[in-house]
């Protein structure tokens, strides 16, 4: 797991839009730490700081520690909201991460050895049905993806998420079936070409 992001933070008294206006006017904006059985802490954090850790990726995934008012606080980014017309950030929650914490996160998936994949070198096309499995995991031990070696993988196989190792203390929230994360599809003139075979004979 990648270390994640650090903030300066400033408890804030003042709620409503009116604040928030005025905050943003500063180069802040108003953000809350909830959870582990503690009273919510509203803060101010800066936009910049804030939206380069966003933009660097895995910002609902990493760990992160806030310091508010010279006390650090680890914390993992629940959900943040974007002016609909700017696209800038405008709130941030973040969850209090306790020290035997689990989480549940959306986990990135990758594909290995595309290059090398026999169904791809036929022509077939990577149909990704997830693009991320949502998991429960250690707090301390966030994956950063879960992999799936294609070196193997031909025309119209499925991968299923039994086909990589997890990570040890790492599941998935689906327990009831070995669901798909993609396919190797043949391409559209392979298929249709087989569909007309399939009719001459019939």
């Amino acid at each position: 797991m990648a270390n994640g992001f650090e903030l300066k933070a400033t408890a804030r008294d003042r709620v409503g839009k009116g604040a928030a206006r005025a905050l943003r006017r500063e180069g802040l904006i108003p953000a809350v730490i909830y959870g582990d059985k503690k009273p919510a802490l509203p803060i101010t954090i800066p936009v910049k700081e804030t939206t380069i850790a966003l933009h660097k990726g895995g910002f609902l995934t990493h760990i992160a520690t806030i310091e508010v008012d010279g006390e650090k606080h680890r914390v993992i980014a629940k959900d943040y909201q974007l002016d609909p017309v700017r696209d800038e950030l405008v709130h941030v929650d973040f969850l209090r991460v306790g020290k035997d914490a689990t989480l549940t996160v959306e986990v990135p998936v990758h594909f290995l050895n595309e290059e090398t994949c026999p169904g791809l070198k036929k022509g077939g096309v990577l149909n990704i049905v997830r693009h991320t499995v949502e998991m429960t995991v250690p707090a301390t031990a966030i994956p950063e993806s879960i992999d799936f070696d294609l070196s193997t993988v031909n025309l119209g196989d499925s991968i299923h998420i039994s086909a990589t190792t997890l990570p040890a203390g790492c599941k998935p929230t689906i327990t009831d079936r070995d669901f798909t994360v993609a396919t190797i599809a043949a391409p559209a003139g392979l298929k249709s070409e087989g569909e007309a075979e399939e009719g001459e004979e019939a």
